[in-house]
Order: structure tokens, then sequence, then C-alpha cells
């Protein structure tokens, strides 16, 4: 199976889990802010980050489409969904 490396790098996060996680935990860490964001709304940087924020929600899609990773503990309404990573993640 070919993964994109954005695919590649959030599924070993959550092979690397213990337990089962939201993949949005992992967004933060995979592309941090660039520091701090000028006083301004719409700034150039800021609005690159917070693309950058919503494309992992993409990433997140895809494997889970992909059968990279299974929801174990549906979202409720405090928290999302919690997932763990399937058999797939020979392919890290």
């Amino acid at each position: 199976m070919d993964l994109s490396d954005d695919e590649r790098a959030l599924l070993r996060e959550i092979a690397a889990s213990p337990k089962p996680v939201a993949m949005s935990d992992f967004f933060h860490e995979l592309s941090p802010p660039p520091g701090p964001f000028p006083s301004e709304e719409g700034a150039p940087k800021q609005e690159a980050w917070t693309q950058r924020q919503i494309d992992w929600y993409g990433v997140s899609l895809s494997l889970w489409r992909t059968g990279c990773v299974r929801v174990v503990s549906p979202a409720n309404g405090e928290r999302p969904d919690l997932v763990e990573a399937t058999g797939a993640t020979d392919t890290i």
C-alpha cells in the first residue's frame, strides 16, 4: 500500500501509542506552530499553519478509508473518535 509522507508520519505516531488515541492529538506535534503569530487576523504565516492543521483531518480520513486505522471508541460529543492502527502498519 502506498502511503503519503503525511499518512506514514501520522500512522507511525498512532502505531506507537500503547492505547487508542485521537488522531488530532498528533497534529501540533507533526506540524508545530511556526512561532508567535502577528496580532492581525489572517497573517500569511497564521493562515498557512491553520490550513496545514485542517489538512491533517484529510490525512486522518484517508488512513481510516484505507483501513490503516480502526475506530475503537466512537466520538461521544466530549472527545473525538479514538483509533488504533490495524495490521496495515507493516507498510510504515
